[in-house]
Order: structure tokens, then C-alpha cells, then sequence
């Protein structure tokens, strides 16, 4: 554009030409963006490649290293070690009736057959060979020579914490998160990372680099999220322990959608130290970090073994405050809240029936049920909920998005961050008095951080006092489920308060299967009509249509600091439905 001033400066020119070199000019410079919109793209397209072929080597390899531990030992017996609960593993080790070696290549066999069918895993981490050599001197550690499963977005040296965003792709950590290095201090051998949905801010399990993510009980249906590649590879049999996180459900619900048990601890009882997000420095509602397993003991036993002096130590921003087995052993009888419904958010059928079986046992069992509503549901959902992830207008996320493709299961999320604020406040009021769901994809984003945070104190310390008025010790409520088809969990951000409150809340919850779904809840399922018989109701019946047989589990919470209580409840209902079905 200077050359063209100065041309024009020194020579007098006719408006035609001064037209023509002006428009030369501005497709010169449209011509330069398009190359350089073009080559970014190429640079995204050739960092996926990268990380997909980093994946593909590892599991190569990994199934090179099976190969050849089979040939030198083909006697070992895969099928007993993979029936093992954690707790008769872990003692079969420390008895020394079975070697770390055996169990971790058993494993990671089983980890490369499932990861074919479910898409789990976004790489194997070679280190876990080497780690067998050294694992020895941890043999005292609680989890001595246990195989464990970590999310993408712990750290791991030497590795990724991509969160399925391109831009954080050939990044590797220079350390271990401190989680995983009090699993190695504990005698654990992380030995693979498990998929996530795109920016994890999503309960569906995909994203551009590693894909579709799917669920083991049926392959048309998503895993959950965004520890869907956690609950997908324990649910399918290729790990026996494995590490999620949690800011909105993230561990239960893909627990729910695939049968296993998950707890999301107290914000702040575990060290997040080395867990990445898109959100750095959020504080409003907080991401936890929790076990993810087969059966309730084995989530107390890794508990037991995170909260040692060793965590405490390497993060001194975590209380000291030990696991209490004796308040997860007591069988004193609980005053138990309950609700099948909150009146607000989706509940299929068979949710709903799960709660009331399992009311009915607890009740059976010598506890006393009383009925609980939870507080505000929908300014919770509108004003704390999502002002306090997206305080910033959502702005983090679209930049962390911005050049790369958007997966599939995120696109519908992202359209109402993109409307102005001015339509999202036009169309809300015009669509107020429908009282619609729809009314929560027009919040007005950005607001004010100390307000939304002041909001949040005084609505956890109303909701504790309910809980006192009403004399309860934990609450049994719904989690979403069951699985989703796919696609809708982008659409169906309504469905969320569920798992979501107690993350604002800050409560321990824990998801605990109990039945599966049934002819006669799908046949329930076809005159569903929600509260509010709108388009997002109907979305709700379409996705979790066709689940018969998948899993169906109840959320279990209580109150802050008391998770060694939360999963006693927990273990409580796993006991009275295995015995039921005897």
C-alpha cells in the first residue's frame, strides 16, 4: 500500500486507475490471507497426522512387546488376571502369586483388543516396560505393580496434554503430574492415556486428532465424557484402575454411560497440579480429579493411596487430611435425601426406576428415605453454573479453537457463544414467557467474576442449610443417562445439571450401576414428554432412544470434606443390588 501512495503522489492519475490499483491492492491482500488461512490449515492437518502416527507407533510397539513377553512365558493365565477385582490383585502381588511383569503385559494385550473397538486410547506409554525394572522399590505402595489408566490431559513427562485441542499438540510436559507420581511412589504403572472430547468442555468422547470414542455395550452409542476414554477402556476390560477428572460430570457420566463406578471427590481434596484445562485460573465451579473403576472398594482403595504424606508434600495447597477407613466401614444407618427428579433437568425412564428400586432396598435395608429438592436449579444452571465456566464470554475457547477443525459432537455447543450479546438478550426476552429450556444457550456470558463467585458462596451455604433442615446425611439423586447417541450431547447442554450442581456445590459424588435399561423403559421412553415439551425434550427422547440393555446407574452425594462417607453410600448400594439379584 506504500508503494501505491507514492506512485500516486509523484504522477497525476484518473479516478478509473486510481480504482484499479486500488482494487489490485485489496486482492493482493485478500490473495495473501486465503494462502496464509490455507497454510495454517495444512500445518493443522499435518500436526493431527503427527500425533496420529505418535499414537499408532506406540501401540505397535506395545503390541511388538506383548508378542514377545507371550513367547518367552506363554503360560500365563490372562483370563484370571483380568477377573480380578483390584483388592485380590493387589494382594496377589504383594503375596508375590503373581509378577508386575505378567499383570502389566496381561493388560496391555487386553488395552490394544479393546482400544480396536472403542477408539479409547490416544497412546501407549512405552515407559511402563522400563518402569518394571525400578517397580520393585515401591513394594510396600498400595498399588505395587497395578496397571493404570490416566486421561489425556494429566501429565505425564515427556507426553501431551493436548485436551484434543491441535494448538496444544507437540507440547510434551517436562514432569509427571503430582497424581502420577504418587501412583509410581504408591508402586502404580501408568501405562497408557485414554481419549477426550474436543476442549473437554462436552460429555460426548471425540475430537479432530484422535476421533470417535465408543461405548462397549453398544457401539452406536457415545462413551460420555470427557473421561469417555477412561470409562470406555475400564468398562471394556483393559484397565482394572483409572484417573478422570470431573468440572460438570466429566467422571460420572461417562461412569453412567458405561457401567462402571466414578467418583468426582471433594474440589481441592486431591492435587490438580499437572491437570490441564482450557480454562487456567477458573475458579468458580473447579475440576476434581478421581478414581474410576470396576466396583466401589477398588475408588476407596486408590483414594487411600493418593492421600498420602507424599501428595501432601509435593502440594501443600492440599489438606493433610488422610483417607478415614473407618467412616468408609461403618455401617451405621444413613438418613438418606432423595429425588427421581429435580423437576428441571431431563430423567429417562430408566433412571428414574433405577432410583426407585434403590430407594425401596435402602429402605428394606433399616435406612430412612426423605424426600429433597434441590435449590434454584435453573438460576443455579443460568447465572452460577454457566457464567462461572464461561466468565470470559467463552472467548478461551474459541481461540484455543481457532484455525483447527471443529469436531462433530462440539458444533452445536459452540453456535449460541457465537450469537452477540445484543440478540442473545432480544431473544431472550421474547422467548421468557415459554419458559423454555432453551432459555439457558442465551445467557449472557460475560459477567462479572466476584459476583458470580459471591452467588455461588451464599447458594452452597443455602443449600447446606437444606440439608440440615431436612436432618440428611447424603443424597441419592439421578445422573444423566443412559447412553447417548451420537452427536446429542452437544445439543442437550440442558441435561447437565444433574452432575453439574454438585460441582458448583463442591459436593463429593459418585455414580454406582444398578440395573440396565429394560423393553418395558424403552416402551416408557416412546410417551416421554419432559417438563417443558419443547425441541430440547424431544432431542432428550431421540438420544437416549434404542439403550436397551445399556447400564443404568444412580449418583450418590454428600456433603464437602466427606467423601470417605459419599463412597460408603456408595458401596452401600453396590451391596444391597449385587445381593437383590441373588
Amino acid at each position: 500500500m506504500d508503494n501505491v501512495k507514492q506512485i500516486l503522489q509523484g504522477v497525476e492519475l484518473d479516478h478509473r486507475t486510481v480504482a484499479l490499483l486500488t482494487g489490485a491492492a485489496c486482492g493482493v491482500g485478500a490473495l495473501v490471507l486465503l494462502v496464509q488461512k490455507v497454510r495454517s490449515h495444512q500445518e493443522m492437518m499435518e500436526k493431527i497426522q503427527r500425533a496420529r502416527n505418535r499414537r499408532t507407533d506406540s501401540l505397535q510397539r506395545a503390541e511388538q512387546a506383548v508378542q514377545q513377553h507371550k513367547k518367552s512365558l506363554p503360560v500365563t493365565d490372562s483370563a484370571h488376571i483380568l477377573m480380578l477385582s483390584l483388592s485380590e490383585l493387589t494382594k496377589k502381588l504383594q503375596e508375590g502369586s503373581l509378577s508386575p511383569k505378567d499383570v502389566l503385559y496381561t493388560y496391555m494385550e487386553k488395552t490394544l483388543d479393546v482400544n480396536k473397538d472403542l477408539n479409547c486410547c490416544t497412546g501407549i506409554l512405552l515407559e511402563s516396560f522400563d518402569q518394571l525394572k525400578t517397580v520393585s522399590t515401591n513394594k510396600e505402595g498400595l498399588l505395587y505393580g497395578v496397571p493404570v489408566s490416566i486421561k489425556e490431559n494429566f501429565a505425564y513427562k515427556n507426553h501431551d496434554s493436548s485436551c484434543g485441542v491441535v494448538i496444544n499438540l507437540e507440547q510434551p510436559v517436562q514432569q509427571d503430574g503430582v497424581l502420577v507420581e504418587v501412583l509410581k511412589r504408591q508402586g502404580a504403572i501408568p501405562f497408557v492415556k485414554t481419549n477426550v472430547p474436543q476442549a473437554l468442555l462436552n460429555y460426548d468422547c471425540s475430537n479432530p486428532i484422535y476421533g470417535q470414542t465408543v461405548n462397549p455395550h453398544n457401539l452406536q452409542k457415545t462413551s460420555g465424557g470427557s473421561s469417555g476414554g477412561e470409562g470406555a477402556l475400564i468398562a471394556g476390560g483393559g484397565s482394572v484402575l483409572g484417573l478422570g477428572s470431573d468440572i460438570g460430570g466429566s467422571i460420572r457420566i461417562p461412569a453412567s454411560f458405561c457401567g462402571i463406578c466414578g467418583l468426582k471427590p471433594t474440589a481441592g481434596r486431591l492435587s490438580v497440579k499437572g491437570m490441564s484445562s482450557i480454562y487456567r485460573g477458573q475458579k468458580s465451579v473447579l475440576s476434581s480429579p478421581g478414581p474410576m473403576a470396576r466396583d466401589v472398594d477398588s475408588l476407596a482403595l486408590c483414594m487411600q493411596a493418593l492421600l498420602c504424606d507424599h501428595m501432601f508434600s509435593l502440594d501443600p495447597m492440599v489438606p493433610p487430611l488422610p483417607f478415614n477407613m473407618q467412616i468408609y466401614q461403618s455401617t451405621k444407618p444413613l438418613r438418606i435425601g432423595y429425588l427421581e427428579s429435580d423437576g428441571y433437568s431431563h430423567t429417562s425412564p430408566s433412571m428414574s426406576r433405577g432410583i426407585r428400586e434403590v430407594k425401596a432396598l435402602l429402605e428394606q435395608a433399616g435406612h430412612t428415605l426423605v424426600p429433597y429438592t434441590p435449590l434454584k436449579i435453573s438460576y443455579a444452571l443460568r447465572e452460577l453454573l454457566i457464567k462461572g465456566i464461561l466468565a470470559d464470554g467463552a472467548t478461551t475457547l474459541l481461540q484455543k479453537l481457532e484455525g483447527s477443525p471443529v469436531d462433530p459432537c462440539l458444533k452445536a455447543q459452540l453456535l449460541p457463544y457465537y450469537i452477540p450479546t445484543w440478540l442473545k438478550k432480544i431473544l431472550s426476552f421474547l422467548l421468557k414467557p415459554l419458559v423454555s429450556s432453551l432459555l439457558i444457550l442465551l445467557v449472557d456470558l460475560k459477567s462479572s467474576v466476584l459476583c458470580v463467585e459471591l452467588g455461588e458462596k451464599v447458594y452452597i451455604q443455602e443449600t447446606i442449610a437444606a440439608w440440615r433442615r431436612c436432618n440428611i446425611d447424603v443424597l441419592l439423586c439421578p445422573v444423566i443417562g443412559p447412553a447417548y447417541n451420537f452427536l446429542y450431547c452437544g445439543k442437550l447442554s440442558t441435561a447437565v445439571p444433574h452432575t453439574m450442581l454438585y460441582n458448583l456445590l463442591t459436593f463429593p459424588a459418585g455414580v454406582v450401576p444398578v440395573s440396565t435399561v429394560t423393553t418395558e423403559d424403552e416402551e416408557e421412553l416412546k410417551h416421554y414428554k419432559g417438563f417443558f415439551q419443547d425441541h430440547w425434550d424431544k432431542l432428550f427422547k431421540q438420544a437416549v432412544s434404542g439403550g436397551e440393555g445399556l447400564p443404568v446407574a444412580v449418583q450418590c452425594v454428600s456433603l464437602p470434606w466427606q467423601d470417605e462417607l459419599c463412597l460408603r453410600f456408595m458401596k452401600e448400594v453396590e451391596q444391597l443390588v449385587k445381593q437383590s439379584r441373588k
